[in-house]
Parts: C-alpha cells; structure tokens; sequence
C-alpha cells in the first residue's frame, strides 16, 4: 500500500474556546474526531493576555512558539521556561499547573497534545533541502511548516505542496521534504512529530 497524505489547511481549523476560558484555539485535528478524552490532537493557541494554562492531565504537552515576542512559563514547583524567538519549543506534562506571562504583546503557538498511553518523539528541523520523513506501521507523521512552502515529495506521482501553517499528516510510508523559496540559502524551521 502506498504514501498516505492529507493536508489540512489552516483556513479549516476550527475555533473552540480554552477548558478553563482564557482564549481561543484553533483546532486542526483530533483523534477521535470527535468528543473528549481525544487520543491526541493539533492546534495553534492565540496567548492574548497572560494567566493559566488549561489543565490537560493525562497528556503530553508540545509547544511551539509561532508568532510574537515571547512568552515566559513558570511551573507549579518553581521552574521557569521561555520561548522567545520563532521555533522555540518544549514539551511537558500537560497536567502541571503553568502561569504563561507574555513577554511583549499577544502570541500564536502551536500545541500538540498526546494521551501518555502513546508515544511521540518530536523535532524541530532547520530544513535545508531534502529531509526523508516517514510513518511506520501503526504510526502518524504530523509536519508543520513554521515559515516557508515546503514539498512533500514520495515518488509516487506529483510533489505535494505544504504551505506554512498548514498541517500535513502522512500514514503508511516514506516521503522527502523540500523547501521551495528562491533563497536556498537558509534553512526553514519545521516541527514534525511521530505518533504511535
């Protein structure tokens, strides 16, 4: 059985209010589709005053700063963290008490959550040209461009183009990113995570 890809643009994400009513977050996909608790799920967060962070026990958070001036995360037992720049990202337990204090004005993120029965190791490449991604058995990609038009390309027929904010979710094989800009010069950040 071949490559399966679907993208899913950032214009049909769907507005849903915080859990605890602090903001909005656009969700791109969940899994189920439907309903609560969800295995995992995709969405960019709109930080527009700070406070608390919803409580999401039970799951894996993963966070990555898209647009803004930063934010500074300080945990329940003292730990402080900050994304500052563009690409910045951490993971942590999602059940943890956090205070997001913004740093200079409203921010974007983008949120992965994953139940903690699963596994989801996660990156964020500088792509350059030609990064091989893939899906094993019983997994799913998920690769999100933060700047640039990427290229999904599998051999299989036409490349695929994955416009930045856009979320692609591939199933079942191998393909090969690329950055289509007319700088080659420098990399693109793009944050992929592997679900299974």
């Amino acid at each position: 059985m071949g490559l399966r890809l679907s993208i899913i643009p950032r214009a049909s994400f769907v507005p849903l209010p915080w859990k605890n009513g602090g903001g909005m977050t656009y969700e791109a996909i969940r899994r189920p589709p439907t309903g609560d608790p969800f295995s995992w799920r995709v969405s960019l967060a709109q930080i527009d005053s700070s406070g608390p962070f919803s409580d999401f026990t039970g799951y894996d958070r993963y966070m990555v700063l898209l647009q803004g001036q930063g934010i500074a995360l300080k945990f329940d037992g003292g730990e402080h963290r900050a994304l500052h720049k563009v690409g910045d990202w951490l993971q942590f337990d999602g059940g943890m008490p956090v205070h997001c204090e913004l740093l200079d004005g409203a921010c974007m993120d983008l949120n992965l959550m994953v139940s903690k029965s699963l596994r989801a190791p996660a990156r964020l490449e500088r792509l350059g040209r030609n990064l091989p991604v893939e899906a094993g058995p019983g997994q799913i990609t998920l690769i999100f461009s933060l700047e640039d038009t990427l290229s999904i390309e599998s051999g299989d027929g036409e490349p695929v183009r994955l416009p930045p904010w856009d979320l692609a979710v591939l199933s079942q094989g191998s393909a090969r990113l690329n950055r289509i800009a007319a700088d080659k010069t420098a990399a693109s950040a793009v944050f992929i995570a592997t679900i299974s």
